[in-house]
C-alpha cells in the first residue's frame, strides 16, 4: 500500500488575523509540521490542497491575498504536489484522484482544515472512491458552530466529526502514535 500525506487548506485566512481564524489553527499547524517534515525526510509523497473561493459572496481565501496563501509554516517545496480546489471535497473537480491514480497511491495521511467541512468531506470521498485514510485528529482545526441558536463549541464539532469518521470512513490517530509507527518503520499506513 502506497501513502500520501495530503495537507489540506493550511491558508493564513484560518490563522490569527486572518478572515476566518480557527480554534487551536496555530497547534494543528505545528502538528502538521512535524508530520510534513518527517514525511519529507523520507522522500514520501506529499500533496498540499489549496482552497481558491470562486463564489461571489466568498469572504476569505480570495484570489490574490494574503489569505489564500499557504501558512509559512508549510509552504510546499517544489517538487512537491499542488492541487487547488473551489469546493470542500477535494476530489471535485480537480485532478487529485487521477493523481493519487496514476501514482499508485491507495492510502492518505489527511491533515489540515476545517475538521467538519474540507476533512469531512474529503475523507468520504476518498474512502468512497476505493482509498484508505488516516486523520491525524491533532494536526486538523475547526471552529464554533451555530444550530437551532445554539453554539456548538469548536472542540465538540471537531470530535463529534472525528468520531463520525472512524472506524469505517477512517483511522483517527495523534501525530505522536503515528510518528512512532514511522520511526519504528512499521508502516506509514498505520
Amino acid at each position: 500500500m502506497k501513502t500520501a500525506l495530503l495537507l489540506i487548506d493550511i491558508q493564513n485566512d484560518y490563522f490569527p488575523n486572518g478572515r476566518m481564524p480557527l480554534e487551536k489553527s496555530t497547534d494543528a499547524c505545528q502538528k502538521a509540521h512535524e508530520i510534513l517534515r518527517a514525511y519529507r525526510e523520507k522522500q514520501l509523497p506529499i500533496i498540499h490542497v489549496q482552497h481558491v473561493s470562486t463564489r461571489p459572496d466568498a469572504v476569505h481565501f480570495l484570489p490574490c491575498t494574503k489569505g489564500v496563501e499557504f501558512h509559512p509554516d508549510v509552504l510546499p517545496m517544489k517538487n512537491e504536489t499542488i492541487i487547488k480546489k473551489h469546493y470542500p471535497n477535494s476530489f471535485r473537480d480537480t485532478n487529485l484522484q487521477n493523481y493519487l491514480t496514476k501514482n499508485k497511491i491507495t492510502h492518505l495521511v489527511i491533515i489540515g482544515m476545517m475538521t467538519h467541512m474540507c476533512i469531512d468531506a474529503t475523507v468520504r470521498a476518498a474512502y468512497d472512491l476505493g482509498f484508505s485514510c488516516t486523520v491525524l485528529h491533532d494536526a486538523c482545526a475547526t471552529k464554533n458552530l451555530e444550530f437551532n441558536s445554539m453554539v456548538i463549541p469548536a472542540q465538540t464539532v471537531h470530535n463529534a466529526f472525528l468520531a463520525a469518521l472512524q472506524p469505517l470512513y477512517a483511522h483517527v490517530a495523534s501525530t505522536k502514535d503515528f510518528l512512532q509507527l514511522m520511526t519504528n518503520k512499521t508502516t506509514v499506513n498505520a
